[in-house]
């Protein structure tokens, strides 16, 4: 395949027709749905197929189904288009007065306990930069700030950053997250290997919070009863009110939903329950301005 035949057929119009061809499962119908003739749809799609050296499309009596080949492709496709519409919608907003953007990726414990605040500080004191946020585990931020999807990102110092440039952000504190009328409810502490009896409500798998608790079940010699696993902080919070386990939070997500809810707190007094959020970015000297003014307000320190 040479590299300048495929970049002169892999133009907008192509892509959006090859996508079309896998959601409407017609070339038919992909070519009225994107206004293009049915021959010059079936053109384009020949001299892309042509380029690519492999078939995208297996045609069957109900319609063009992917191959391995346009899978990858469609992967590829979809990326490339919805970053072409974020490039459009960016520049018009700059037109509005917007000085810049700044994308970041944070773990969910920063989220709900830090970030609010945060950026409604950093967005008084700049009202024309735009941050856009996105929730992951603390694993897929490192692996986002690696792919170049963000500038920032926020994550547990128990992650792997592989070679990510980090400074501290906050600490927080986990705590045993009980029923008012539990045994454990009267405790000011325990220990996390005294409450492994009970059934658990646990964060999605890939959190850190969840893999802090499996591991050091498995130091304890136990194994974690997991009875559920949910996605959020105040799932976590309504599955215990419902009696459905014993769960494990950050204590400022406990204050914010547990409380309000009737349920209880106590203070877990193992040292990996003492947590640390760590602010990382790829290379600080390479941060644009604008990602260096919120690297600068989180950290509280200039870069």
């Amino acid at each position: 395949m040479q590299l300048n035949n495929l970049i002169r057929r892999l133009d907008l119009v192509t892509l959006q027709l090859f996508v079309a061809i896998h959601e409407e499962g017609s070339l038919t119908r992909a070519a009225t749905r994107e206004a293009i003739a049915l021959s010059a749809a079936s053109k384009r799609l020949n001299e892309l197929e042509s380029a690519l050296g492999t078939p995208l499309f297996a045609r069957q009596a109900r319609g063009m189904q992917l191959t391995p080949a346009g899978e990858t492709l469609l992967h590829h496709a979809r990326r490339m288009l919805f970053n072409l519409e974020k490039i459009g919608l960016e520049l018009g907003e700059h037109l509005q007065g917007v000085r810049g953007y700044v994308r970041m990726l944070a773990n969910l414990s920063a989220i709900i306990q830090f970030l609010p605040e945060d950026l409604a500080e950093f967005s008084a004191r700049h009202e024309r930069i735009k941050v856009e946020l996105e929730e992951r585990p603390s694993n897929g931020v490192v692996q986002g700030l690696l792919d170049g999807v963000a500038d920032l990102g926020i994550c547990s110092s128990d992650c792997d950053t592989r070679g990510l440039h980090t400074v501290r952000y906050k600490r927080d504190q986990l705590v045993l997250v009980v029923q008012a009328g539990h045994p454990l409810a009267v405790a000011r502490q325990v220990a996390f290997c005294d409450t492994l009896d009970n059934d658990f409500v646990g964060l999605h798998a890939a959190s850190s919070i969840n893999m802090r608790s499996v591991e050091a079940a498995r130091r304890a010699g136990k194994v974690l009863r997991l009875r559920i696993h949910v996605p959020s902080f105040d799932a976590v919070c309504r599955m215990v009110q419902a009696d459905m386990g014993v769960g494990i939070l950050p204590r400022k997500a406990f204050e914010l939903f547990g409380a309000a809810l009737g349920l209880s707190a106590v203070t877990l007094e193992d040292e990996w329950a003492e947590r640390e959020l760590l602010l990382v970015a790829r290379e600080r000297e390479a941060l644009s301005p604008v990602s260096r003014l919120l690297f600068e307000h989180l950290s509280g320190n200039p870069c």
